[in-house]
């Protein structure tokens, strides 16, 4: 008995939409991620990309627990000697609220050349509205 696995045809992929607003950014990040690897799909095969498209809306409102807020913070290396930028979540979160998320999700997928053809089906968007109304993306309830 051999194994089938679903080929470039078969794999159907839904668009889905996520409100971050008062969501924790974990829950939502780890919600995103299973989403986009194609786990929540029986066909799901570790070695292929099964995933469906993310939009996340409302990403400037995403809540984060504890200190996190004045505590986190995200690294940027700028390529210079003695180049290295830190800001804090607060910081990163007033200049460019996107970044929050994706970079939680992006932590979330795998570290391969499959993992970034994954994030490719991730859009974020810090307001409510988003232009992909035409591919009827459906409505998903955050936890």
């Amino acid at each position: 008995m051999s194994t089938e696995f679903p080929s470039k045809n078969a794999i159907t992929r839904q668009w889905h939409v996520l409100d971050a607003q008062e969501m924790v950014l974990g829950k939502l990040a780890s919600q995103a991620a299973m989403l986009l690897m194609g786990k929540t799909k029986p066909s799901y095969t570790p070695f292929l990309d099964t995933g469906d498209h993310v939009i996340v809306i409302n990403a400037s409102k995403v809540r984060v627990t504890g200190r996190k807020e004045k505590n986190k913070t995200y690294h940027h290396f700028t390529g210079y000697p003695g180049g290295l930028v830190s800001k804090s979540l607060e910081r990163v979160r007033a200049e460019r609220p996107i970044r929050v998320i994706e970079d939680a999700i992006f932590g979330m997928l795998p570290k391969t050349k499959l993992g970034k053809q994954m994030y490719r089906k991730l859009k974020v968007y810090a307001g409510p509205k988003h232009p992909h109304a035409a591919q009827k993306p459906t409505a998903l309830a955050g936890n």
